[in-house]
């Protein structure tokens, strides 16, 4: 059964940074090319994200381009978003998700405020 659990969510200042990462488990973590998405209250879902299963190639969003990092670790079955320079408009629900495997996790709840 896949199964994907986020966490590092929180309340942060503007400015600040987060690390967010996703556990995989029941299923090839490594076959899978991963994605971060975003929603907001009121907002339409976006993908934030993107990285290949084993080359890490990495794509992003405009909005998080040179502020967001993704990366995983294969090993550990564990996904990353390293975001910097956060700013109020990135708060949102943030979802990592398997490609292959049409799955999402729960989500975490990342607020920036002062």
């Amino acid at each position: 059964q896949v199964h994907l659990v986020e966490s590092g969510g929180g309340l942060v200042q503007p400015g600040g940074s987060l690390r967010l990462s996703c556990a995989g488990s029941g299923f090839a973590f490594s076959s899978s090319a991963m994605r971060w998405y975003r929603q907001a209250p009121g907002k339409e879902r976006e993908s934030v994200a993107y990285i290949t299963a084993t080359t890490g190639f990495a794509d992003y969003a405009d909005s998080v381009k040179g502020r967001f990092t993704i990366s995983r670790d294969n090993d550990k079955n564990t996904l990353y978003l390293q975001m910097n320079s956060l700013k109020p408009e990135d708060t949102a629900v943030y979802y990592c998700y398997a490609l292959r495997y049409n799955y999402r996790g729960q989500g975490t709840q990342v607020t920036v405020s002062s």
